[in-house]
């Protein structure tokens, strides 16, 4: 694991700690490699219910380390053992678990566009959002050239991506890159407090739900099938009956003791 990643769990939540504040929080190769065995970890734990991304110091991440990426070249081959980099991208992108990201600072390149990966963002008023790649005669990457246009329109998503200008996330969460906007203070406090609040609903209603909203390809009538299809198994299901006898006991329900 990179010493540049501080991890912890609690109450349901993994956090994943960017630490290298002195790089703006830039990703090398034994990060990239920290954070997939983080996810996967994450994964793996039945106790875990959200993934939260954070960054220590002023920055969320300036992306790639350019000098780490230089002196060591990632594989970036798509083949069935991709590199730490193909890892990220594929462990991020398909991760079941629901993950929330803490933005403040600079957030650059696939710092940026890892974003388009997690299920709800927080930003600082600090946060400046920036996919610089046809600066350094690049192109984007994490599949943000399918999902940018997707989320902002076609026209924004080509001022955001060829001309690689930072945008502040007032204007992120405008185009609907980010949830909300709270002082930088406030940040990681109001980023755990989110993380909790999902880790304490029911944890498999959540991971399905989670399911459909990024599932694509069907038609509406197939989408309103599968829906029901889940919706009549719920209502069989241990969760349920632990929301409705609490709804019914005026309590909060508990799904903690469900195992």
């Amino acid at each position: 694991m990179s010493n540049h990643l501080q991890l912890s769990a609690g109450s349901g939540v993994f956090e994943i700690r960017f630490n290298r504040p002195d790089k703006k929080n830039a990703f090398t190769i034994p990060m990239y490699e920290g954070i997939v065995a983080a996810l996967r970890q994450a994964e793996a734990d039945s106790s875990i219910r959200v993934i939260l991304f954070s960054g220590e110091g002023a920055a969320f991440s300036a992306g790639n380390d350019l000098q780490d990426f230089m002196n060591n070249p990632p594989d970036l081959g798509a083949g069935p053992e991709p590199g730490p980099v193909m890892q990220f991208m594929r462990t991020l992108s398909s991760v079941r678990k629901v993950v929330v990201a803490a933005v403040q600072g600079p957030a650059v390149g696939v710092g940026a566009t890892m974003l388009l990966h997690c299920d709800l963002v927080l930003a600082a008023d600090t946060a400046r959002l920036s996919l610089p790649f046809i600066n350094l005669g690049l192109v984007p990457e994490f599949g943000s050239t399918q999902l940018l246009p997707q989320r902002v329109g076609y026209l924004k998503a080509a001022e955001l991506t060829l001309l690689g200008e930072p945008f502040d996330g007032a204007t992120a969460q405008r185009l609907g890159l980010v949830n909300q906007v709270v002082p930088a203070a406030e940040l990681h406090q109001a980023a755990r407090a989110l993380a909790a609040k999902l880790a304490a609903k029911a944890p498999e209603a959540l991971l399905l739900t989670k399911e459909l909203l990024k599932s694509g390809g069907d038609s509406l009538a197939q989408r309103i099938d599968t829906e029901v299809q889940h919706f009549a198994r719920r209502l069989r299901s241990a969760e349920f009956r632990e929301a409705a006898t609490a709804f019914f006991e005026k309590r909060a329900p508990d799904f903690t003791k469900l195992g």
